[in-house]
């Protein structure tokens, strides 16, 4: 299962390929905020995003980003084989 998941930026690692690294429950990977690019400069560090198959797919509020953790994480097995999936992952 592909769940999209609440991750906080970190910093951003290689501008201009649009790569941050984000802290998701304690794992921090890069991911592509690209897609995020518009008319207000995009996400930043601090910004909390809703991550999916290596790339930030839309910016949340903390508490939206909150409440979303806790709702997969009463999700259990899935929410823990998304987590494990994202500590192998690599985007360079």
């Amino acid at each position: 299962m592909c769940l999209a998941i609440p991750g906080q930026i970190v910093d951003v690692v290689d501008a201009p390929r649009r790569l941050a690294r984000i802290d998701v429950a304690g794992v921090r990977r890069t991911v592509n905020i690209g897609l995020l690019d518009g008319e207000d400069g995009g996400a930043g560090p601090g910004d909390w995003v809703l991550v999916h198959v290596g790339f930030a797919i839309s910016r949340v509020d903390e508490e939206e980003a909150m409440a979303t953790r806790r709702l997969l994480e009463r999700m259990g097995a899935e929410y823990e084989q998304e987590l494990e999936e994202l500590k192998r992952s690599v985007i360079e």
